[in-house]
């Protein structure tokens, strides 16, 4: 069991033994399992890095992600960022760009279209997060897979027992058309989010609703 100040003690060393952060930059509060990162970062994967140190801790039930992006020289243009953003997506192998639509605001991207599998919208997402001049990506793309057969229950079912970290998780399995619905509890935010992509790796899936929930005890300072 750990404390509010013990978890947030390792999420900040945590984020301190990322390479590309400085912790400086970054606060850590932690309260039940929730943990809130604030502060000001000079780019956009800087953000993603933190929360993804932060989701490893044992421990950690959610995260409040409360991280500006500033960037310390002139901001590019839209129209600059939009452009870079197109031809990252075209350099990206596993990205069938010509189904994508791309829209800039003030930074933040907007991905938009249809794709067969949803490791092409978690690559897409990933080709442009490094991109000077980014803020935010609001990744809408939907998955529509060109697999017609029916979802076989037992096969998500046996996909989550097969890896090592999550076979002794109290994890249900339901499976409803196209889409699959994940409930049951796991014991940390990063399990809860490997089943997710776990269930996204069978054929025809569309859409997973994960609804797990991240169960562990905590310690309470008087």
């Amino acid at each position: 069991m750990k404390t509010n100040e013990e978890l947030q003690r390792d999420v900040q060393n945590a984020i301190k033994w990322e390479p590309q952060l400085h912790a400086a930059e970054i606060g850590v509060t932690a309260k039940d399992g929730i943990v809130t990162l604030m502060g000001t970062v000079d780019a956009y994967f800087k953000k993603i890095e933190a929360e993804n140190a932060a989701k490893n801790v044992d421990g950690v039930k959610a995260i409040v992600e409360e991280i500006n992006v500033r960037y310390s020289n002139s901001q590019k243009s839209d129209t600059d960022i939009a452009n870079d953003v197109i031809k990252a997506l075209i350099d990206c192998w596993s990205v069938p760009n010509e189904k994508l639509k791309v829209k800039v605001e003030d930074g933040w991207i907007t991905l938009e279209g249809h794709l067969t599998w949803n490791y092409q919208k978690e690559a897409a997402e990933k080709a442009i997060a490094y991109l000077p001049g980014v803020k935010g990506i609001n990744n809408q793309i939907k998955i529509k897979s060109e697999i017609q057969d029916q979802i076989e229950k037992k096969d998500v079912e046996r996909a989550l027992k097969s890896n090592w970290t999550l076979h002794s998780q109290e994890i249900l399995v339901r499976v409803d058309g196209t889409k699959v619905i994940l409930t049951g509890a796991v014991s940390s935010l990063y399990q809860k989010d490997l089943a997710e992509k776990t269930a996204w790796k069978t054929p025809g899936v569309w859409s997973v609703d994960n609804q797990l929930v991240v169960e562990q005890k905590y310690a309470t300072v008087i």
